[in-house]
């Protein structure tokens, strides 16, 4: 490793630190071995003896020619390549037999480790989403976890492989001929300053180029996202010189981690070639004076190769290692992200909800020193319908988000038939409520399924209903194949408004005693609205609704309108109340009115 800091994410970490927090890193990856430790302790018990059938063969070869070929026993000859073949082919077996342990036990520990990124992403909190770059998050599932394939599958024991093959082997080299083994140690200086400076570089180009794969992915994902905007502003010549830009800087990252392989590699082939043209010299003199066995001098040369082999492979596995712990370091780092809201340790169950609905002098902020909301006080009766109105900014939206509780008011409180929603489970209380967002959200699957999403067992007949109470099922039996009709991804071969009234089937199938309606019927036709009037007139009765709205038919309709401004109620009432006080909404009233007729 590099001496020097080396700064990630902000912070500068030293070569040892790095070392350390890649050891830890790794041996946290470990604990994911554990379910599969008898297949494990199996791969190492192959490696063990492939290693001791790689080792056998050059001593089986010196025995052949010292004691058979010189003297000129066919017998022991015999013998001797017998065992060879035998040796081989067990060596084969238990190679075989490695080979697929490791890459069994690395492939579960690979999809157990997904599904745990892919568990606690789940669990995280509103905030990080909207602090994270979806692109990011998908790169982390993906290319992250995909880049320690190589790692969990044939790194680690190759490691130990290597090791011991290095130890090993040079343990027999001093024990056949100390003055060839102490020879070939003239090359070592060189290659371990060759080996100190190949870690430094190639340690800070793999953690950048873990970065910036990632920056890659997050584009792709948010192109692909937004092309009919791309194609519509003809933007599609600016995203391309931004991928490419991108493109080019993990290029660079990566042509770092080439380059550096690139002579590094190719160095310690050389150096391990002029040691073994050391020892034919000098074994070749050693032999011509008479002071070693030519067997010996053969045997000395295979241990040779088996002795540099694993300084090259080792070099390769750290290339690995570098690879791995990058990514290991991006994959932890989310998953030590703990979620900001959780359930108290005293929480209980929400029972059956009334629907009443009470704002405590409640305040909250995206960023704390620029509060939404601002000692907002609201008292809604159960079955009220509330529609929320006012300029964009004034906090509608917000006091959904706090109301389904992704996330909890900085101050005051906010109580739902008098239970302060931080001292009940978030499940309970999502259990009971159901949130229609502007566009409605189709997951790839058929209409009957994205119908059916919150409750997964409601029968046909259940989800018929549904859509017939929101006039859904008129489009949905025209379609070739009706309920089992494939939504395509985000729904795409269907209209906003055939998207958004799946969505309000979706929602009134789980039957909720909170419905929040976020601006819902804003992407809806006329048409369409007035067929979505008529089930809702029905369906909102004897339910608590909050209602974020631009319609004036909605507003019209809601038994308490609430206008609020800068995160606080200005006035509140109904809809003939606040008309009759001539206020901020008749104000807002007037310009809808006045946008409808135009």
């Amino acid at each position: 490793m590099s001496r020097g800091p080396i700064g990630i994410g902000g912070a500068v970490v030293s070569g040892k630190g790095l070392r350390k927090q890649g050891l830890q890193r790794l041996a946290r990856l470990g604990t994911y071995a554990g379910p599969y430790r008898w297949r494990l302790i199996g791969a190492i018990t192959a490696m063990f003896g492939v290693l001791a059938c790689t080792l056998a063969l050059p001593l089986l070869l010196k025995a052949a020619i010292d004691s058979a070929i010189i003297p000129g026993d066919t017998r022991l000859l015999a013998f001797i390549a017998g065992s060879v073949v035998l040796v081989g082919i067990v060596g084969i077996g238990l190679s075989r037999a490695e080979t697929y342990l490791t890459g069994w036990v690395g492939e579960r520990i690979l999809t157990d480790l997904r599904g745990d990124l892919f568990a606690h992403m789940q669990s995280l909190s509103m905030s990080y989403f909207e602090r994270q770059r979806t692109g990011v998050l998908i790169s982390r599932l993906t290319n992250d976890v995909e880049a320690l394939q190589q790692l969990v599958k044939d790194g680690l024991t190759s490691t130990v492989r290597n090791v011991l093959t290095l130890v090993v082997a040079g343990t027999i080299l001093l024990f056949l001929d100390f003055r060839l083994a102490l020879a070939t140690i003239l090359v070592f200086p060189l290659m371990a300053l060759l080996t100190y400076f190949f870690r430094g570089q190639s340690a800070r180009a793999y953690r950048l180029m873990r970065s910036r794969l990632a920056l890659v992915t997050a584009a792709l994902q948010e192109n692909l996202n937004g092309i009919r905007v791309i194609q519509a502003y003809r933007g599609e010549a600016r995203s391309r010189a931004a991928l490419a830009e991108l493109n080019q800087s993990y290029r660079d990252a990566n042509k770092t981690t080439v380059t550096s392989s690139g002579w590094y590699f190719p160095t310690v082939e050389f150096l391990a070639a002029v040691a073994t043209c050391i020892v034919f010299g000098y074994g070749g003199y050693l032999y011509v004076d008479r002071s070693i066995e030519i067997g010996v001098l053969v045997a000395f040369i295979g241990y040779l190769a088996s002795f540099f082999d694993p300084v090259q492979q080792l070099s390769q596995v750290y290339n690995t290692f570098l690879a791995g712990t990058a990514a290991l370091d991006k994959i932890f780092d989310v998953m030590d992200d703990a979620p900001t809201l959780v359930d108290a340790p005293d929480a209980l169950p929400l029972p059956a909800l009334t629907g009443a609905v009470k704002f405590e002098d409640v305040r909250f902020g995206y960023n704390p020193e620029r509060p939404v909301i601002d000692g907002l006080e609201l008292n809604v009766l159960a079955g009220q319908t509330v529609a929320l109105v006012g300029h964009t900014g004034a906090g509608k939206s917000t006091i959904i988000k706090l109301l389904a509780r992704f996330y909890d008011p900085q101050g005051g409180r906010i109580l739902i038939d008098g239970h302060d929603l931080r001292a009940v489970t978030v499940e309970s209380l999502r259990e009971q409520i159901a949130i229609v967002p502007q566009e409605g959200f189709l997951f790839n699957g058929t209409i009957h399924e994205n119908i059916a999403f919150g409750r997964p067992d409601a029968s046909r007949a259940d989800v018929e209903q549904a859509a017939r109470e929101v006039g859904a099922d008129r489009f949905i039996n025209e379609l070739p194949d009706g309920y089992d009709e494939r939504v395509q991804e985000r729904g795409s071969r269907l209209s906003i408004g055939q998207r958004q009234l799946i969505a309000f089937a979706r929602a009134l199938l789980v039957d909720p005693r909170l419905l929040i309606l976020d601006e819902a019927t804003s992407s809806v036709d006329i048409q369409t609205e007035a067929h979505i009037e008529e089930a809702l007139q029905r369906l909102l009765a004897d339910r608590t609704a909050f209602v974020v709205a631009h319609r004036l038919s909605t507003i019209r309709s809601a038994d308490l309108i609430v206008v609020l401004e800068h995160g606080k109620v200005v006035e509140a009432g109904s809809h003939e109340q606040l008309l009759a006080i001539d206020g901020r909404y008749r104000g807002l009233y007037g310009d809808w009115a006045e946008a409808v007729a135009r």
